[in-house]
């Protein structure tokens, strides 16, 4: 069942994910800022300027998501993440199904060979993720101004908060990134401020499962609650102008 609850829940998400990067619209609300993360950040010359902070270089054609210097990185950091290559070997290739279940494959060579061999890569695809992150927290705030200059407070803003909340949970808690901060000592006393952190970080990868989870709902509904108030379905929830 967790296997099949597993590829379930994962090809939804891809499915929703794909035909939303390409739609290419109802993407941005104009009057409160609010940019889905799935088009952040927003660099086609088809973008509306309001959405560009970082500029409009790449062509607009059908093919080119909006946010195309972003999303491969980050389906890449996924892909390669500790957790989805437990999910995914398990639900999609039943390599193996579960533990002690005989590997139904006549031959296992792990991640040895092309291509899962670049399952290696994940260490630098997290440093991208990263600064995506800080671009999706900077959207985030950004959107407490409105298109007028004024301060703006609505419902939008907080979606946008707790998604930027738990993609760091999500990032922090990677393993990745345990190794890279406590990795190469021979001495945590001898580096305390490290060694708080990986404490810090130690504790959040017991939740990476659930933070991996966690975020796949949180880009969803993020994406579609903008969606839905751009495309005029429902009017957000405002609190302060």
């Amino acid at each position: 069942m967790p296997p099949l609850a597993n590829f379930v829940g994962l090809t939804a998400w891809v499915l929703y994910a794909t035909v939303r990067s390409f739609m290419q619209e109802w993407y941005f609300v104009e009057p409160y800022n609010y940019l889905t993360p799935f088009y952040s950040p927003c660099v086609s010359v088809g973008c509306v300027e309001e959405a560009a902070h970082f500029g409009r270089f790449l062509p607009d054609v059908w093919w080119l998501p909006y946010a195309a210097v972003s999303l491969p990185f980050l389906l890449l950091f996924r892909l390669t993440c500790y957790y989805y290559r437990k999910a995914y070997y398990r639900s999609f290739w039943l390599s193996p199904p579960a533990c002690a279940v005989a590997e139904p494959h006549r031959k296992y060579t792990g991640e040895t060979r092309f291509p899962l061999i670049g399952q290696n890569l994940h260490r630098y695809f997290f440093y991208i993720a990263t600064f995506v992150a800080l671009i999706n927290t900077y959207d985030a705030f950004y959107a407490f101004v409105r298109t007028d200059g004024e301060f703006g407070f609505g419902l939008g803003n907080v979606i946008l908060l707790v998604n930027v909340f738990f993609l760091w949970c999500y990032s922090l808690s990677c393993h990745s990134c345990r190794s890279i901060i406590g990795g190469r000592l021979n001495h945590f006393s001898k580096h305390p401020v490290r060694y708080k952190f990986w404490q810090f970080v130690s504790r959040l990868n017991t939740k990476h499962m659930q933070f991996a989870w966690i975020t796949l709902a949180t880009l969803a509904f993020t994406d579609f609650y903008i969606m839905a108030v751009a495309a005029g379905w429902i009017p957000d929830l405002r609190i302060i102008n």
